[in-house]
Order: C-alpha cells, then sequence, then structure tokens
C-alpha cells in the first residue's frame, strides 16, 4: 500500500476559508447564521429528538437520574445497619422481633459522620459534575430554543407536526428558506449534500479513518483471539483529540489548521500530536477509577430490573460500537443508519441461530428439565402455603432457577429452523451493504461467524467492554494511537478539501467513483496496478453514492456519478443471478423477519428500501465476476461445525 506521505492535495488551502458576519439587525433573523455546521446539527437533533419540550424533559430528567445514582449509592454505602437488616443482631429499643425500616436507616447525622474522605471526595467530584451539566443544559436550552423558533416561524413546523414529517421533508423546507434568507452566503443554493456535509463532519472523517483501517485497534484476547476495541470512552477520546480540543487539526468546526496543508511540517505536527495523544492517556488513566466506580454503578442501575424481569435480555445480539462504524455509508445520518441496521437484525439473529453445539443443547435440555421440575415443585408448595416463602432464602433460590432455566432454553436451538446459511447471509448482506468479499461461500464456517461476531456482539460482550474502557482506554491511546500519529496527520493532509458554502470536508464524503471509486466495483476491466492508498476499501464510495442518490432523490450528482448510479438501477432492476452463488439468488426481500422496530423512514415518505438492497447485491455480484477467485479461501470445514454460543 502506497504510503500516507506519498499524497498531497494541490489545492490553494486559502480557497476554502469560512468568513465569519455579523447578523445585521435590519436584516431577517436567519440571516448570515456563522456556525451552520452547529445549526443544522441541532436542527436535526431537534426533529428526531421530538421538539423542545420533549429535549427539555430529557435534560432535566438526565440531571434527576445521575443525582438519584449518587444519592442511592451513598445512602446504600453508609446509611443501612447491614448487620441488623441481615438479622445477625436485633433491635437494641424494642422487644418486637419485628424489624422496621427506621431500625435499619442511620439517623442523618450518623450516616454522615460515617463518610470517609473517599466519599467526600466522591460526592464533591459528582457536585461538579452535576453543576457543569446543568449549566449545559441551560446553555442547551438557549440554544433550542432559538430552533424551535427557526421550526415555528421559518419552517413554518410546530413541534405537534414533527413526528409526522422525515428529515427529507425538514430539509426541503430549509433549503427553501436558503433562496429566501441566505443562511449561507458562500452560496446561493444549499444541496441536500451541503447539509449532509455540515452535519456530518467529523462523521465522515471518522468512518473514512476505519475504513483506512487507520481508527480501531485490534487487541489479542487470550483464549479469543484477535478482538476489535471501540467503545463511546474511546470514540470520545478520539473525537477530542482531533476535532474538539484546543490542540486538535481542526481550528473550528469547518476549518483545518493550515499547518496541516503543509508536507514539510509532518513530522513536526506528528511530534506534536503524539504529545497531546499521551498527555490524553495520561488523565485517562488518572480518572480511570472515578469513571469505573460510575460505569459500574451507572450499568448496574440501568440492566438489574431488566435482569430480573428478562434474564434472557444480555444473550440477545445486538450490533457493535464498531459494527456501526464499518457499515455506515458516507454522508448516511444517524436514522437512516438505524433503519438499516434495524431491518438487518433478524435476518443477522436467525443466521447465528443456525449454528449450535450438540453436546451443549444435551446438557442445556437435561438441565432445563431439573431445574423445571425443582422450581414446579416450590410454585406448588408455595400455593398450597404461602409460609413457605417465609424460610430462608426460598426466594433466592426461585429467582435463581427461573434464571437458570431461561438461559437454558435459549441454548436449545429452534427445530423448526432450516440449515441455509448463505442464504441467510445474503438476507443480511441486502440490508447492511457491506460484507467482506472473503466470506462469499464460506458462511458455514467458524472464521466468518467469528469475524460477523465483532459486528453483531452478545449485549453482555457490549457491556463489559464499555466496563473495561476506563482501563483500556489509556492502553490503546498508548500503544495503538501515538504509534501512527505520522498516518493521521498525513490522512487529514491528503484526505481534506475545501467545499464553497461548506468548509473543509473528508474528501471521500465528496463520494467521487473517479478519485476515490475502485473500478473493480464499477464494472471497468482494469490493465494496470490499482492505488489503493486512494481508494476506499469493499466499494465504500460506489455503495454510500448510491444510498445517498436513492435516499436524496432531487440530489444532482455530477454526470459521471449519475451515469454510475443510473446504470447500477437500471441493470440490478432487470438481472437475472447467473450462478448459486450469487447473493440476488439467494435473498428473499420479502421475508417479513427483516423488518425490525420501526424508526423514522431514511428518504421521503414514499422511498423503497428495497431500491436499495438490489442495487447493493447487484454490486457484490458484479464486483465478484470481475475479481474473481482472489478472495475465496479454501474451505476451513467440509462440513458444519456447530459452535456453543
Amino acid at each position: 500500500m502506497q504510503s500516507y506521505a506519498a499524497l498531497h492535495e494541490a489545492a490553494d488551502p486559502e480557497d476554502g476559508g469560512v468568513l465569519i458576519h455579523v447578523v445585521e439587525s435590519s436584516r431577517a433573523k436567519w440571516n448570515h447564521i456563522e456556525d451552520l455546521d452547529s445549526f443544522f446539527s441541532r436542527m436535526y437533533r431537534y426533529h428526531q429528538r421530538h421538539g423542545f419540550s420533549c429535549m427539555m424533559l430529557q435534560e432535566l430528567l438526565d440531571l434527576f437520574q445521575f443525582f438519584f445514582v449518587i444519592l442511592l449509592t451513598t445512602f446504600f454505602l453508609h446509611c443501612v445497619d447491614y448487620p441488623l437488616l441481615f438479622g445477625d443482631e436485633k433491635p437494641a429499643h424494642s422487644n418486637s422481633t419485628k424489624v422496621t425500616i427506621s431500625d435499619v436507616v442511620y439517623p442523618a447525622g450518623v450516616c454522615t459522620k460515617r463518610f470517609g474522605i473517599f466519599t467526600w471526595f466522591a460526592l464533591c467530584t459528582a457536585a461538579v459534575i452535576w453543576l457543569l451539566r446543568l449549566f449545559r443544559g441551560i446553555y442547551y436550552m438557549f440554544y433550542y430554543w432559538d430552533i424551535k423558533q427557526f421550526f415555528n416561524s421559518a419552517l413554518n413546523i410546530a413541534d405537534a407536526d414533527l413526528d409526522n414529517l422525515t428529515w427529507h421533508e425538514v430539509q426541503t423546507r430549509a433549503r427553501a428558506v436558503q433562496l429566501e434568507q441566505q443562511m449561507c452566503i458562500h452560496k446561493r443554493e444549499l444541496t441536500e449534500l451541503d447539509i449532509y456535509h455540515r452535519i456530518l463532519r467529523q462523521q465522515n472523517y471518522l468512518v473514512a479513518m476505519a475504513n483506512k483501517r487507520l481508527l480501531q485497534p485490534k487487541l489479542q484476547i487470550p483464549l479469543l483471539g484477535d478482538s476489535v476495541y471501540w467503545t463511546r470512552g474511546l470514540r470520545y477520546n478520539m473525537q477530542l483529540l482531533l476535532f474538539w480540543g484546543p490542540w486538535a487539526p481542526f481550528q473550528n468546526p469547518w476549518h483545518l489548521r493550515e499547518e496541516y496543508r503543509k508536507p514539510n511540517l509532518r513530522h513536526e505536527l506528528a511530534n506534536k500530536f503524539g504529545r497531546h495523544v499521551l498527555w490524553l492517556a495520561l488523565a485517562n488513566l488518572l480518572l480511570s477509577p472515578l469513571i469505573l466506580i460510575w460505569q459500574i454503578l451507572y450499568a448496574f442501575f440501568s440492566h438489574a430490573e431488566i435482569l430480573k424481569r428478562e434474564p434472557g435480555s444480555l444473550g440477545v445480539r445486538t450490533w457493535s460500537l464498531y459494527g456501526r462504524l464499518y457499515l455506515r455509508h458516507f454522508n448516511e445520518l444517524e436514522h437512516e443508519l438505524q433503519a438499516r441496521l434495524n431491518r438487518a437484525h433478524r435476518p443477522a439473529t436467525r443466521y447465528f441461530s443456525a449454528f449450535n453445539s450438540p453436546m451443549l443443547s444435551i446438557v442445556a435440555s437435561n438441565l432445563a428439565f431439573i431445574f423445571g421440575a425443582i422450581l414446579a415443585v416450590l410454585l406448588v408448595l408455595t400455593v398450597y402455603d404461602e409460609d413457605v416463602l417465609a424460610v430462608e432464602h426460598i426466594l433466592t433460590t426461585i429467582t435463581v432457577l427461573g434464571a437458570g432455566l431461561a438461559v437454558c432454553r435459549a441454548l436449545i436451538p429452534d427445530e423448526t429452523l432450516a440449515w441455509c446459511p448463505e442464504t441467510l447471509l445474503s438476507n443480511v448482506l441486502a440490508h447492511t451493504h457491506y460484507l467482506p468479499d472473503g466470506w462469499r461461500g464460506q458462511a458455514h464456517t467458524t472464521r466468518v461467524r467469528t469475524e460477523f461476531q465483532q459486528l453483531f456482539q452478545y449485549r453482555i460482550a457490549g457491556l463489559f467492554e464499555e466496563l473495561l474502557s476506563p482501563i483500556l482506554t489509556p492502553y490503546i491511546l498508548w500503544r495503538h494511537i501515538y504509534p501512527r500519529t505520522l498516518d493521521i496527520v498525513d490522512f487529514f493532509r491528503n484526505f481534506t478539501v475545501s467545499v464553497v458554502g461548506v468548509g473543509d470536508v473528508c474528501s471521500f464524503a465528496q463520494m467521487d467513483v473517479r478519485k476515490h471509486g475502485n473500478p473493480e466495483w464499477q464494472g471497468v476491466q482494469v490493465q494496470t496496478a490499482l492505488d489503493q492508498y486512494t481508494q476506499a476499501e469493499d466499494g465504500k464510495t460506489e455503495l454510500s453514492l448510491v444510498h445517498f442518490t436513492i435516499t436524496n432523490p432531487c440530489w444532482k450528482p455530477p454526470s459521471d456519478a449519475q451515469q454510475f448510479v443510473q446504470a447500477v438501477q437500471r441493470e440490478s432492476s432487470v438481472m437475472i443471478p447467473q450462478s448459486s452463488g450469487d447473493y440476488m439468488l439467494q435473498v428473499d426481500l420479502n421475508d417479513s423477519s427483516t423488518y425490525g422496530a420501526p424508526v423514522r423512514m431514511e428518504g421521503p415518505a414514499n422511498s423503497n428500501p428495497n431500491n436499495m438492497s438490489l442495487s447493493t447485491l447487484y454490486l457484490h455480484d458484479r464486483h465478484f465476476r470481475q475479481v474473481g477467485n482472489r478472495y475465496q479461501r479454501s474451505a476451513e470445514e467440509t462440513t458444519p461445525l456447530l459452535l456453543s454460543h
């Protein structure tokens, strides 16, 4: 692969500068908005979070929840007489054997005297954090009140009507306001892509860096092998390093620092950036005990009730944070991604459900019988005489038996499922749009299932990753991000372009199939070696272009991009699969099980996600025919290997 130092944009860095204008009092209120990135992002969040009242209520309840967690934790650590509660001691002031709540709860004065220095430190830290969140909430209230006025007056959308309008309709009205009031002064008309660039500027960089294997670290975990590690804590730190911090490559939300455009400063910038990475790693290390404690408390209070009510909920599979980053298109909003992944959830679950361990199934069936028999006897005895519940630990026994029974039933395979992994994986591809080429024809192998688990993991695995994040994040910043600082600096220089009316954006987000596309995904015969450095991996440019065009049908792409999209849509609609290995022959788009929970629509009200699914399958099949058997690996198993999960 070509070095990150080998490519440099020749454009004049001064061309993309964004001027800052002060709003004139004589002009309309929405003229010359200084920070359109924040404005459009707040517009999007305002629409997705159902308006001003819902957003402020959520902010208020988040503050209360934070206060409640701290109060509840402090109360149970220092204000409860546990020896008396568990019956190890008798009430000193009462002749009755019955223990009341007032007996086991210390008075306020006694409770505060039991606080240690660590407790006081933790409470003071929590109080500072709560006050900062309060000030942030007040700050947001004023800003979102301004967005409310924009929706109500400029867009003529009342809060009560927000749920009846798609984002596509809101965006169309915002573009009309631009024509009337010139929110952006650099160009008269804003396109859909301009607005997406403003909202997703940072996200497009993260998607591109992940696509070029720059961002996500791969850890070697004993007994489990390689694992891609990407958590909310690590993502926050990377955003702080790359975009938000005073030392970040971006000078402001829309402009890359001029020094990052100069190749002769790359080593100096990499060393400077590396020092910032190390300082941030040290800060994470010092704060890790407090963050870890908060993570544990929040996870406990969030999942305890759900675990009691639905013991098998932690065994449900969900899309991992890395999976969401890997599967995301360039210029894809959060609700558009969520809609795709919701449709892919059931096919992905059915794929993993097709594999099971016969030995584990036998053990689970017998344990389920034993747990069920004991539980049935205890329940009958309880119905006959409720005093059975007064027996020590009987409720605990019933709870544990119920949970064990639920786990065992989850391990017993569904006998009505047909074993057809290729078809099931094809159904997944129709909605995720991305799967590695090496998976074709290998859906029955251990390797594919192991790699797919990185994208579609058990909920409990994601929970453990987040809990370990305060401990692992300093290590990852030091061992995985710090050695790649030069590559990151080169990436920002080589793949940043200036767009009039938008500012500096990731060049991959332009979805230019000539610059960042792969001829093998375009059906073009290539005689010379391909420059992989400038190409997006896995057909990301081509698939993102088709997806954005279908989601925004009024957008006018460049002529070559438009011809490519039209050819794909035309050929995918009439294509007949040529072999049993073709994805289009395997998938069933009419399978009702592919549709998950309802979410906001991806595009116009009359949009059909099947159009994108057909285009996806066609592009993958055409790419496979183009490259032949290059990505085919020899089958690791000649017969299905059934794994325990």
